[in-house]
């Protein structure tokens, strides 16, 4: 069954505590936590105090997704926070074996994430170090972009790639009924989705709209 973890960046955030509890009520797998820094990504979201703050009201995982120029540094700051998965771009990442021992060692899975210019290829040397891949399909900085096709031929070389490996495959980016759908085919496993979700207030008719896929 495909995994749905709802981007809280199209939440209400002046009501954030009842939204995380109405994504537990409406079955999400996941909560998804993008952080961004202004540099490695033209916007500004939130830090690791807001992760803690909403971390008592669901036992969801949060899958932390820092786009940020400087992940190394903020790392042990997000896990302490309450993150259970910790996501880091590969292009922000010069020493990204380094990286992803670093976040397993603080107690999260390891994930990494990829630009839609960014070629799988860097994933080839780290990969019994990774719980998870993040497949961009959209540049990231900003919801409500339209999903890139091409992302499609990127998800299914990474599957190839994964083999047998015990590895997520999760799309981030346009997720709407017919890029979902696309998404599954080319491989991926889990679905990121912020307007998909949250759009008309029914959040568990939303999920299970595109859990179908």
């Amino acid at each position: 069954m495909t995994i749905i973890a709802p981007s809280i960046l199209s939440a209400d955030f002046a009501d954030l505590k009842n939204e995380i509890k109405r994504l537990d009520e409406a079955k999400a797998d996941m909560i998804h936590l993008d952080i961004m820094d202004s540099h490695f990504v033209p916007n500004l979201t939130f830090g690791p105090a807001i992760v803690k703050a909403i971390r008592p009201y669901t036992k969801l995982p949060f899958d932390v997704h820092l786009m940020v120029s400087d992940p190394d540094s903020l790392i042990a700051c997000f896990a302490n926070a309450g993150a259970d998965i910790i996501t880091v771009h590969a292009e922000a990442c010069p020493h990204l074996d380094k990286t992803l021992t670093e976040i397993r060692r603080l107690g999260c899975k390891a994930g990494v994430s990829l630009n839609p210019s960014t070629p799988e290829d860097v994933l080839e040397y780290v990969l019994d170090k990774v719980d998870q891949i993040l497949v961009m399909s959209v540049n990231p900085g900003f919801g409500g972009q339209k999903f890139i096709p091409a992302q499609l031929e990127k998800i299914t070389r990474i599957k190839k790639m994964i083999d047998t490996r015990n590895i997520m495959i999760e799309v981030d980016g346009g997720i709407n009924a017919l890029s979902a759908a696309e998404a599954v085919a080319a491989g991926a496993d889990i679905l990121v989705a912020g307007t998909a979700v949250f759009e008309g207030g029914d959040y568990a008719g939303n999920i299970a709209a595109l859990r179908q896929n």
